[in-house]
């Protein structure tokens, strides 16, 4: 299976993207690597043609980097969502430059019940949601269980390996089949005050999770 753009070419589009300008810690604001999101974007399309004519969905899009990357290589119509408007005015900034067209965003909590309205709606759902530490525990199976209710087929979704064991019983809970497509480095650099290191690297799944058929 194929896609419009090497990865190369595909990873040096992201990386001229802007990013969070003030992260802020209540959302846990931190950037997606463009090479790990590349590469993840990628997997997902030559592996899957989940992107290639497909309507995409971004969940909590940050500056945009899932969403953008997914437009470059072919989807058909790709919303974006985040509940920071700060933050969705960087990501269109990154959407005029790239000269996309087919690329909406949308201010709104994720989690709302509201947002269940498009149960069904979208293709394929991408996400690298909040990781759920400090004061935001459970917050990743939020993010992914919502996924699940608005893609027609398939998720992606970014996290922590410590979390493999948990998300595969949430998944057989959910009746949703689900596999880990990519294992990675998320090089996390120094975001916030109370960082100590420069950087630190953790380990990453990346999930495509779908409905049993």
């Amino acid at each position: 299976m194929s896609a419009l753009m090497k990865l190369k070419t595909l990873q040096g589009h992201l990386e001229g993207l802007n990013g969070f300008e003030n992260p802020k810690i209540k959302f846990e604001q931190y950037a997606t690597p463009a090479h790990l999101a590349a590469t993840a974007l990628y997997t997902i399309q030559t592996q899957f043609e989940s992107i290639e004519n497909c309507t995409v969905l971004d969940a909590g899009c940050g500056p945009g980097i899932w969403g953008i990357g997914a437009a470059l290589l072919g989807a058909s119509i790709v919303t974006a969502v985040d509940i920071d408007d700060d933050v969705l005015q960087v990501f269109k900034e990154n959407v005029e430059e790239m000269e996309l067209t087919n690329v909406d965003a949308v201010q709104c909590d994720f989690l709302d019940p509201r947002v269940a309205r498009w149960e069904g709606y979208f293709d394929t759902v991408v996400m690298n949601p909040p990781f759920g530490t400090k004061n935001n525990a459970g917050i990743d199976m939020k993010f992914l269980r919502m996924g699940t209710l608005l893609s027609c087929d398939s998720v992606y979704s970014l996290h922590k390996t410590s979390t493999r064991t948990h998300i595969e019983k949430k998944i057989k809970d959910w009746d949703m089949k689900g596999s880990v497509i990519a294992e990675m480095k998320y090089e996390l650099p120094a975001t916030y005050r109370f960082h100590k290191q420069n950087s630190m690297n953790i380990a990453v799944d990346i999930w495509r999770v779908y409905h049993a058929q």
